[in-house]
């Protein structure tokens, strides 16, 4: 019994230190964990920091482009309006024969101007109002008529010139190849 004892008494104490051991190890280990977990945060930090100076540098950067673009756009622009300030518009109008000649888009700007109707509905009542809608549809649809028939002569005349192309094109196949089989005739 006392052999027994004994031995119960030394697997109680070898357990006993056992779990003292782990606890230690859990301790350190926990230790550790909390460690690593500051020293994470702390690396966060930094990151966040150096995150937040990047983007300011890159906002800074980008400000100073954009202001630099800016000053070069306007002494490109006080530069063209010294420029065309200094010219005699005399010496310009002598330099184009015939007068003011529009441009393309002058001409587009002038024509839509033209079609364009002003509204002026504030001051109309309901069946005023209704007239003046059924105007407007009206013009759509004839604007719309007009579109059609343009792209219809559009593509009429593009089926036409492909046509005459091809008849162009077959002419001087047959030319050439007669004037091939002339000469050959001559030869021999």
């Amino acid at each position: 019994m006392e052999k027994d004892l004994n031995e119960l008494k030394t697997l109680i104490d070898a357990h006993f230190e056992q779990r003292k051991k782990e606890e230690e190890e859990l301790l350190s280990l926990t230790d550790r964990i909390d460690k690593r977990r500051s020293e994470r945060a702390e690396q966060m930090k930094i990151r966040a920091e150096r995150e937040r100076e990047r983007q300011n540098r890159l906002a800074e950067e980008k400000a100073r482009k954009e202001e630099e673009e800016a000053k070069k756009k306007a002494d490109d622009d006080a530069r063209k309006k010294m420029i065309l300030s200094n010219l005699s518009f005399t010496g310009y109008k002598q330099t184009q024969p015939g007068g003011k000649k529009q441009t393309e888009r002058e001409k587009k700007k002038k024509i839509l101007s033209e079609r364009r109707k002003e509204l002026e509905i504030d001051h109309m009542r309901e069946d005023k109002l209704r007239d003046k809608a059924k105007e407007l549809w009206e013009w759509m649809r004839q604007l719309e008529a007009e579109k059609y028939e343009l792209q219809y002569q559009y593509t009429k005349q593009k089926y036409e010139i492909t046509v005459l192309r091809n008849r162009v094109s077959d002419h001087q196949k047959v030319s050439k190849g007669g004037r091939s089989r002339t000469k050959r005739g001559l030869r021999k």
